[in-house]
């Protein structure tokens, strides 16, 4: 595990979220639900949104905040560990959420309304059927597979830009829409992209 500082050093992202605290399982819950649909991480609750340490002030309380949230707020559930950290006087409690073998995990957002998540960047990203699909898969990881040209360049342009839509893609590698689309898929299922539909226009992520 990386060190407190070292977490807060390299600001929230894919696998580290800061909370200022728990207010309520519910809120907490999707981003439980996204780290273990991912690739696992921590929540530094604590620690506000530019970094600095706020402290808790029960840590015993955030705990039972957050278990709630993990066992009744997440389905399936999953299994959190705790870690007391003093830092300037002040108590930063780290939360680790391991990846699963057991997606996908959707989190309770209202009575009767569950929704998956993924992480994308620093955000917690309502999946699309399509992801919840690959998530099932049994294993954390996927089967890798050799790279053309023009699958190589969407990697290469998403290592630069958070998102990229169909159309960009298109116009990226000058092909038409089913070629384009049929690459995208492609790498979507063989887990090097994710795809997101859940917005006004379908993109895809690393």
């Amino acid at each position: 595990m990386p060190t407190l500082q070292e977490m807060i050093w390299e600001g929230e992202g894919e696998q580290v979220e800061f909370k200022k605290k728990t207010t309520h399982p519910t809120r907490i819950s999707r981003t439980l639900a996204s780290l273990a649909n991912t690739r696992g991480g921590y929540v530094l609750v604590g620690v506000d949104d530019d970094g600095r340490i706020v402290g808790v002030r029960d840590a015993a309380e955030e705990i039972h905040v957050l278990r709630d949230a993990a066992t009744h707020y997440v389905d399936p559930p999953i299994l959190l560990t705790f870690k007391e950290v003093e830092e300037d006087d002040r108590t930063v409690l780290i939360v680790t959420v391991r990846e699963s073998a057991h997606k996908p995990h959707r989190a309770q957002v209202a009575a009767g309304d569950w929704r998956g998540y993924v992480r994308v960047r620093d955000q917690s990203v309502q999946t699309s059927s399509l992801t919840e699909k690959v998530l099932q898969r049994e294993e954390p990881t996927f089967e890798k597979i050799p790279l053309n040209k023009d699958e190589i360049a969407v990697l290469d342009y998403l290592r630069a830009n958070p998102r990229i839509t169909l159309a960009q893609y298109q116009k990226l590698i000058n092909v038409g829409e089913r070629r384009a689309y049929r690459t995208l898929i492609k790498l979507v299922l063989h887990g090097y992209l994710r795809h997101h539909d859940k917005q006004k226009e379908v993109y895809y992520t690393l």
